[in-house]
């Protein structure tokens, strides 16, 4: 959803934001990843200085390769996805976009 799509006399969108994404859901196993952008409205963001990450449960080890190596493609990988210290197979990276994801498999969840 797009936010021209609930614009209105009490709900005004500027013309330059119109194709802005309001909401996005995107099914990865049996996860939903949620998304937005940020209408100027609700001040300014740098999204390089936005340390949130996006974190993703995946259900096997080949599921956290192919998601880790598919959207790091291109990007900036800040640690690479190997077993960790903790126990589970995990890594960390910045997309070609600049948005920071943690992919992680628990091989213990019992979910």
């Amino acid at each position: 959803m797009r936010f021209k799509d609930l614009a209105s006399a009490e709900f005004p969108v500027a013309e330059h934001e119109a194709n802005k994404i309001m909401h996005i859901a995107l099914p990865i196993g049996k996860s939903m990843l949620m998304a937005n952008d940020v209408p100027e409205i609700l001040g300014k963001t740098n999204e390089n200085e936005n340390r949130s990450k996006i974190v993703i449960s995946a259900e096997s080890k080949e599921e956290a390769d192919k998601l880790f190596n598919g959207l790091s493609a291109g990007g900036q990988i800040e640690m690479p996805i190997m077993d960790s210290p903790w126990g589970s197979y995990f890594g960390m990276f910045r997309d070609k976009y600049g948005i920071e994801w943690m992919v992680d498999f628990d091989p213990n969840y019992k979910g």
